[in-house]
């Protein structure tokens, strides 16, 4: 076996992307370490020294003076708070307006660096299909294969989304497929509110460039993102609801994702349902 400090940093880099998708998230040493005995062992050390200890070091203090008892107390340190990063966000929204086409858009989020998920992602996977489609497929995020292929609803999700888009008659060919985040998240974790904040001007741009007459939305992120609900898919799937952008409103309907559909068959039924009721509406 090779040492890590043997490695080239390209062998290192395709390593690293080999375990990730592997689903490997904790790198461990070379012999096992008892972790826990190791804690133990420090908390002993430090219950071991006298707490005397420090108090014979410090000066002793003095009785405080009418002025300082008079003096106000600080007041408590706040908690941290997690804000999104207004920066990232107004970075994102001004690249995304100057780009006036798909193209531009693409090579104006390739030059983006204001969202994390780019440092830990293989590559940008961009909506890929018709740019002036009738329909416009949105999912959540890519997944190992989409990030290891550069386009959505690669591998085994692309080949139920293919089934079930063949089934009402559709063709990839003919569709615009996109994801609401363009970066693979690590381990494919659902993106954080803020990383999400800081991807919102550019699948808002991605609609409003592609001008699509109708959105099918897949899977719970996804239609809770663009419908901005918090019901779960089950409460949004099924209906045909108006969503706004770029001051254009545009007809959405939202269904299961492929990947429900693979780690859970019984939902097939549900997903034929809508997917009978999104033809119904495209004709409509």
């Amino acid at each position: 076996m090779n040492a890590a400090r043997d490695l080239h940093p390209e062998q290192l880099r395709s390593l690293l992307h080999f375990y990730a998708d592997a689903g490997v998230e904790w790198l461990l040493e070379e012999e096992a370490v008892d972790r826990i005995a190791e804690f133990e062992a420090m908390r002993a050390a430090r219950s071991a020294q006298p707490r005397q200890e420090a108090a014979a070091q410090a000066p002793a203090r003095q009785a405080p003076t009418r002025q300082e008892q008079a003096r106000p107390a600080a007041p408590a340190p706040m908690p941290n708070v997690s804000i999104p990063d207004s920066q990232a966000v107004a970075e994102a929204e001004f690249a995304a307006a100057s780009a006036r086409s798909l193209d531009e858009l693409r090579t104006a989020m390739e030059g983006f660096n204001g969202c994390n998920l780019k440092t830990s992602a293989r590559c940008l996977v961009f909506a890929e299909g018709n740019a002036k489609p009738s329909v416009m497929v949105i999912g959540a995020m890519p997944n190992a294969e989409d990030d290891r292929d550069g386009q959505p609803f690669s591998g085994r999700q692309g080949a139920m989304l293919d089934r079930m888009l063949a089934g009402i008659g559709l063709a990839r060919a003919d569709l615009l497929l996109t994801n609401v985040v363009p970066w693979r998240p690590p381990g494919n974790r659902p993106p954080s509110q803020r990383e999400a904040d800081i991807c919102r001007p550019f699948i808002e741009r991605q609609i409003a460039l592609a001008e699509p007459h109708h959105l099918l939305i897949l899977g719970n992120f996804a239609a809770r993102f663009l419908l901005r609900s918090n019901d779960t898919i089950h409460q949004l799937r099924g209906e045909w609801r108006d969503i706004e952008v770029a001051g254009r409103t545009v007809p959405a309907f939202a269904t299961l994702h492929p990947q429900d559909l693979v780690t859970a068959p019984i939902s097939k039924r549900l997903a034929w349902q809508d997917l009978l009721a999104f033809r119904a509406g495209l004709k409509g």
